[in-house]
């Protein structure tokens, strides 16, 4: 009874300093087991095969299966399927079906949880006919699917595309007794808006309010993010407040969510105030919520804030992205410091970090100034280019009245493959019209139909 009672004291400390990341205490807790005659049993070493999995890699976690042989601990379902859901996580398919062989040729039964993981692993593989075979295949075996099966199987026919056929069968479960989680529902709701189906997301959200569940934080979030991608500002505010009113621990990422959307449609001072409530609740800063204050200063014209901001995220250890940067040359491009701008730019280049977006920033900068030649000097400088970098400068072009040099800018876009926006296309052909040049005007018009047919 004490032998037993050790070991389960030793698994719970070793499944406490594997979920903290303290890997190599965990094997020295295993060690000074040992000493004092407190074995490790199969929990124990499966325990730290998942650590491993998770935190270091499917190798290090496969390393584990070894020394437990050696130590007399034979492996079990638990083992392997610890050890699969680390290949998974790697979207090794392989190795998950070299797992499966060697479980049958120890004569380990795979259960349910086996076969959830194949098929998740088939469908991060973009195989959904061989994941959609698994689930048959646990049907045949009379295993009783349960939620995660069916929640695995829905969002795997959404990632791959299958939004209609995962409806269906959402729909076919329903008839025939299943109840949906509100995972279920979180899945299929996130899919449809990030497919374009918001208003499909939406019923469907309006259902899910009428099933008797309520939705939670993660539903709120959901459709609160993609109504601000849609300009839809009020309706997710709406959210937010319900949201809120609900009583909901909401995270950083809801906050950060709902500043942005205020800042895109001009509220700075509501989104100074939401900022501040962040705060005072006590939410732990990272890098996305140092980007948003960062942003939020920039748009308030308080730069030296700004870069305060900066100064305490880096000495706080925190790695700001390319994106912190590119915020802070906006604001000095906005602030009419060209010269900073272009100093932060040399300086995030030297970090070696994507540049594209902040040059692209930069140039609409130098064109806001009038420097226009300066803007096509840097932009000729430029390894890599998007259809924004060309949009930028042909507006840009067109304000100055340079409606021939846009014209050949907008040609050599779509000659480089990119699609080029209907407006830039209109404004150098009106441009061009209006100036005069209609000949000119009809002669790109046509060109424009070439290089598409041959470059789209």
């Amino acid at each position: 009874m004490f032998d037993r009672l050790s070991t389960k004291l030793l698994n719970i400390s070793i499944a406490s300093l594997c979920r903290t990341k303290q890997l190599e205490k965990a094997e020295a807790a295993i060690i000074d087991g040992i000493r004092l005659g407190v074995l490790p049993d199969v929990v124990t070493y499966n325990t730290l095969i998942t650590g491993y999995c998770r935190f270091v890699g499917f190798d290090a976690g496969y390393s584990v299966l070894h020394r437990m042989k050696e130590a007399g601990v034979n492996p079990n379902v638990v083992t392997y399927n610890s050890l699969m859901a680390g290949a998974n996580k790697h979207c090794s398919l392989s190795r998950c079906f070299d797992l499966l062989e060697e479980m049958l040729n120890i004569e380990i039964v795979p259960d349910l949880w086996s076969y959830n993981t194949l098929m998740h692993c088939f469908f991060k593989s973009g195989k959904p006919d061989e994941a959609y075979r698994v689930f048959h295949k646990i049907i045949l075996q009379n295993i009783s699917p349960c939620q995660t099966t069916f929640n695995t199987l829905i969002n795997g026919l959404c990632r791959n595309g299958y939004i209609s056929n995962a409806l269906t069968l959402f729909r076919n479960l329903q008839h025939y007794g299943y109840i949906p989680e509100i995972v279920t529902y979180n899945i299929l709701i996130n899919r449809l808006s990030k497919s374009g189906e918001f208003w499909a997301a939406m019923r469907l959200f309006d259902e899910l309010r009428g099933s008797g569940y309520v939705p939670n934080a993660i539903t709120y979030t959901t459709v609160m993010k993609y109504c601000f991608r849609r300009k839809y500002f009020n309706k997710g505010l709406e959210f937010f407040f319900e949201m809120k009113s609900r009583g909901y621990t909401y995270d950083a990422f809801a906050y950060c969510t709902v500043v942005g959307a205020l800042l895109k449609s001009g509220k700075i001072q509501d989104a100074s105030k939401c900022m501040t409530d962040m705060i005072k609740n006590g939410y732990e800063l990272d890098v996305v919520s140092y980007n948003t204050f960062i942003n939020l200063y920039c748009k308030e014209g308080r730069l030296e804030d700004a870069y305060q901001l900066l100064d305490t995220a880096e000495k706080g250890g925190l790695e700001c992205d390319k994106y912190t940067h590119t915020i802070l040359i906006d604001g000095l491009c906005k602030a009419g410091s060209i010269d900073g701008a272009e100093r932060h730019l040399n300086y995030m280049k030297m970090m070696g970090l994507d540049c594209l977006v902040a040059l692209n920033c930069f140039i609409n900068g130098l064109c806001e100034v009038g420097q226009i030649d300066y803007a096509l000097k840097v932009f000729q400088s430029m390894d890599v280019k998007d259809s924004f970098t060309y949009s930028s400068l042909i507006h840009n072009l067109c304000r100055a009245r340079r409606f021939h040099q846009a014209s050949k800018l907008l040609l050599s876009c779509i000659r480089a493959g990119m699609r080029i926006l209907r407006s830039d296309q209109r404004v150098v052909i009106n441009g061009l019209k209006l100036s005069g040049f209609r000949n000119d005007a009809a002669k790109l018009a046509l060109e424009i139909q070439m290089a598409k047919l041959l470059h789209y």
